[in-house]
């Protein structure tokens, strides 16, 4: 029988970036709605804090969605808006020293990729992640 796919997600980070959208919104609004009467913008003015805006709430969401799904054929590696697929008999090893932001996906051919979804900062739960990560390398 099949083992089940697991995914893993960052905790803090996630929390974190999408608190701050939500900030980045309200205070723009506020911001916005707040501004005296002889404050008059341009559309240029208006489309410059729009693509502004978007672009900062896309970051954030970059740093939100980061993930890795485990099954039995690959892992799947989800950085932003990058998504790499690594078979298992591709996969070396995984590093994470002590202090490190998060763990490094090592592949048979010396290729490095970094694993956003497990956040060092999230303690003796990224330990666990690492641990489980290094237990199925074949």
């Amino acid at each position: 029988m099949a083992a089940p796919t697991r995914t893993f997600r960052p905790v803090g980070a996630r929390v974190v970036a999408y608190v701050v959208a939500v900030l980045v919104v309200v205070l723009s609004a506020f911001i916005g709605v707040a501004l005296p009467d002889f404050v008059e913008w341009h559309v240029s003015e208006v489309v410059t804090m729009a693509l502004l805006l978007v672009g900062v709430l896309a970051g954030l969401h970059a740093i939100g969605r980061s993930k890795v799904v485990v099954d039995d054929e690959a892992l799947h590696v989800t950085n932003g808006f990058r998504t790499r697929h690594v078979p298992w008999s591709d996969v070396a090893g995984f590093a994470m020293n002590s202090g490190a932001p998060w763990p490094t996906l090592v592949t048979k051919d010396d290729e490095r990729v970094m694993l956003f979804a497990i956040q060092g900062s999230d303690g003796a739960a990224a330990a666990e992640s690492v641990a489980w990560l290094r237990s199925r390398v074949r």
